[in-house]
């Protein structure tokens, strides 16, 4: 499941239902699907979903939000990496995931 919220204007949660796929570079969908999406230095994966349910609800809980802009820090740091880095870092961390399921390269 995906979920959505309006943090402002009319309040909304929108869930997605449905079964995802990580497309990772180095497979061959990666650079049509790549092309949909702005360049982020240290893109790992493409995450496909074939939703099968949508749902939406009032959201009167979420809190109003403001949005001031996009960090830097991420950016910076895989640029300071470069692609060996990159790798090198997700061959270390990224084997498995916190419930030790196969992780993004594993």
């Amino acid at each position: 499941m995906v979920m959505f919220c309006a943090f402002r204007e009319a309040p909304k949660i929108l869930r997605l239902h449905g079964r995802g796929r990580v497309v990772e570079p180095a497979d061959a969908e990666f650079a049509s699907l790549k092309s949909h999406f702005p360049e982020f230095a240290g893109t790992r994966a493409i995450i496909v979903v074939a939703v099968q349910r949508v749902a939406e609800s009032c959201g009167f809980g979420v809190p109003l939000l403001r949005y001031e802009g996009e960090r830097e820090q991420l950016q910076a740091w895989a640029r300071s990496k470069g692609p060996q880095g990159l790798e090198n870092y997700r061959a270390e961390k990224n084997r498995a995931s916190l419930d030790r399921l196969p992780g993004v390269g594993g």
